[in-house]
């Protein structure tokens, strides 16, 4: 009995995704703590270490330390690799390795990785961690190059080089990592447009998910993009439109009035676009009103797209949402997005997650709010961050108590991973039923 419990044979591609991820979190922070890691020479505490290595594995940014002053550059090697791995997947890695070494994926392991990549089906999965493997090595070349060159104007090359490739890797996996001191992120870089330019396109081809960048570099040949990739493109670039505009107007007389028109521009896009899912940024965010920190706690409750590294209930899932209140609003029974029909299962999959999200950001949020003696909205928006593995934050992560920190490692560890995932992980084997019930009537509303 014992032995077919522990024996990983049995386990579930969930159970196995979640137990990877979380080995990789206390290897993470093993080596963080190391003495080596910090640039002191006197390491640090196991619990920020571990901590550290959750919001890098979980690609999110929260930190206890300034990651450019704190760590030594083999910490922030560390770093980069956590983030690696954890923005394009342990499951793909290994499978990387296993292509190299031309060693034939298992079934089981497909299965795997169907979980990983949030796949319907395992048709043309291996073909989809080769391309989210080149995809994720051009990209954040192509970032290398160009932040390089633009960093080179203010220091050496090599030093350039460096910085043009962690934030190259931070970025593209919307991780929120950075290494430019003082805990400023890209404030000094406000209405650069050399690096707004290069950071949001980083941001938003990271969040937009592999399978949606197979399709777009496909559609040369195909004429034609998928149902999901359409909703994606379309959600995404609604988001970011009606997010720059908002924060453009709430903060027009506060954090933007002392730049000009373009840095106005520049900062509000930044801002819509790294909301979701990112954590870097290029105003304080502590300074933004209680408005736009709000609205930003949406903006990061809703999250990127499927198959990306950023977190939240994931654009689809929030479309799916906007497609019921408009079929119930009009009387249909099906919910139709770009004259394709949704199947039931994919509705209640999206209300699930959504129930799931909300209660653990209500619960977490509470339990914060019990033991912290911080500002509500503070407390909601660093809880928000976590889930969504977004990583901005007002401040607050360095203020909390161990057991505040201890939560919200957990919250970011529960938002890579998925609500749902983890409850399939942790829940018992589902068996097919072999009989319905009788239909029953409620009243609603």
């Amino acid at each position: 009995m014992l032995k077919r419990l522990f024996s990983i044979s049995n386990w579930s591609p969930p159970r196995i995704l979640v137990t990877g991820f979380a080995l990789i979190i206390l290897l993470g922070g093993l080596l963080l703590s190391m003495p080596f890691a910090t640039a002191d020479g006197q390491g640090q505490r196991y619990l920020h270490g571990v901590f550290e290595a959750t919001s890098a594995t979980t690609v999110t940014g929260l930190v206890l330390e300034d990651t450019g002053t704190f760590y030594s550059m083999p910490g922030q090697i560390i770093l980069m690799l956590l983030i690696q791995i954890g923005g394009i997947g342990f499951m793909t890695m290994a499978t990387l390795f296993a292509l190299v070494l031309r060693r034939k994926i298992s079934l089981r392991e497909r299965l795997i990785l169907q979980e990983a990549m949030n796949q319907s089906s395992m048709e043309g999965i291996v073909r989809l961690i080769r391309r989210v493997v080149f995809y994720s090595l051009a990209i954040e070349a192509a970032g290398l190059v160009l932040f390089t060159v633009r960093f080179a104007v203010d220091m050496p090359l090599g030093q350039a080089a460096y910085y043009g490739l962690f934030h190259s890797v931070s970025l593209f996996n919307n991780a929120g990592f950075d290494i430019l001191g003082d805990f400023r992120s890209f404030t000094r870089y406000v209405d650069d447009p050399i690096v707004n330019v290069v950071s949001i396109g980083l941001i938003i081809l990271g969040g937009l998910g592999f399978v949606v960048l197979s399709d777009l570099v496909d559609y040369r040949k195909k004429r034609r993009l998928t149902l999901h990739s359409k909703v994606v493109l379309s959600m995404s670039a609604a988001l970011i439109a009606i997010g720059t505009a908002v924060i453009f107007i709430f903060e027009y007389i506060n954090t933007l009035q002392p730049l000009g028109w373009d840095g106005k521009i520049w900062a509000s896009l930044f801002q819509s676009v790294s909301a979701r899912s990112a954590g870097s940024n290029t105003v304080i965010v502590a300074d933004l009103r209680q408005a736009t920190q709000f609205f930003i706690v949406m903006l990061m409750f809703i999250g990127a797209s499927p198959g990306s590294a950023g977190g939240g209930i994931k654009t689809t899932t929030f479309t799916v949402l906007i497609g019921a209140v408009i079929a119930m609003i009009r009387g249909k029974e099906d919910i139709v997005l770009f004259k394709h029909r949704l199947a039931r299962e994919r509705i209640y999959k999206a209300l699930t997650i959504t129930m799931l999200s909300l209660a653990l950001v209500i619960a977490v949020t509470m339990v914060l709010s019990a033991i912290e003696d911080r500002q509500f909205i503070r407390l909601l928006f660093e809880t928000v961050s976590a889930f969504s593995t977004a990583g901005l934050d007002t401040g607050l992560t360095r203020q909390l108590t161990d057991f505040g920190k201890t939560v919200i490692a957990l919250t970011m560890f529960i938002g890579r991973v998925g609500p749902l995932t983890l409850a399939y992980a942790l829940g018992p084997r589902s068996e097919k039923e072999l009989y319905r019930h009788p239909e029953g009537k409620m009243i609603i509303g």
